[in-house]
């Protein structure tokens, strides 16, 4: 059985595999904020170095596994596998949405 997704968290992973950082940075709001590794990323122009340094420079890949949802707040625990050392590790991407978009992501 697939996993459903909401639409910006699948458009979000769909992207990944590709490294496709246009597809992965799409979903996100103009505001949004990543956060990851100690280190806080708002807006798009920051989300996308962000997505070019720690998914495509580490070849990181995120494959879902499984997701929790409360309202507008996901949490989707996904094996991420790349050229990292420990790699592949589960980490959980909790996101918050607002229509219809990505408000904020917290990876750890």
């Amino acid at each position: 059985m697939a996993l459903e997704l909401p639409i910006p968290i699948q458009a979000y992973f769909d992207g990944n595999p590709s490294f496709d950082v246009d597809a992965m940075l799409a979903p996100f709001a103009d505001d949004a904020i990543v956060r990851d590794e100690k280190r806080e990323h708002r807006g798009t122009a920051a989300i996308r170095r962000w997505i070019e340094d720690a998914c495509v420079g580490s070849k990181a890949i995120g494959t879902p596994r499984w997701i929790e949802s409360d309202g507008d707040r996901y949490r989707v625990g996904a094996e991420v596998a790349g050229n990292f050392q420990g790699s592949p590790i589960m980490l959980d991407f909790d996101f918050r949405l607002r229509n219809d978009r990505i408000a904020e992501l917290e990876i750890g």
